[in-house]
């Protein structure tokens, strides 16, 4: 697994709001890739800011802790959508001397 380093995420793209949880705290976004020998798949979780890891960039291998998948359902201007969440307690580098997330 790779990660994109991470980025806000966005509650409100017209107003640019950042995302928190129920506690006040920063949603992050974190793009990882899995890959096997036939196939890559990117996935997008969503991670409080406390559990991501400092040093985080393009290509950093890391471990996922708490990860989730939840499905959803909406629908906007009559049109219905649907996918799958994602969201992980901590993205942790496993880059060698790479930082711990930060406490909770």
């Amino acid at each position: 697994m790779v990660a994109k380093a991470p980025q806000p995420k966005v509650k409100d793209r017209r107003t640019g709001e950042i995302a928190i949880d129920k506690d006040g705290v920063t949603l992050m976004t974190v793009e990882v890739m899995f890959s096997t020998p036939d196939e890559v798949e990117i996935l997008k979780l969503t991670v409080p800011q406390p559990g991501v890891s400092e040093d985080l960039a393009m290509g950093t291998p890391v471990a996922l802790t708490g990860l989730v998948a939840s499905a959803w359902e909406n629908e906007f201007n009559g049109q219905k959508r649907h996918g799958i969440a994602f969201r992980a307690v901590a993205v942790t580098s496993l880059a060698a001397g790479a930082s711990k997330p930060k406490a909770a």
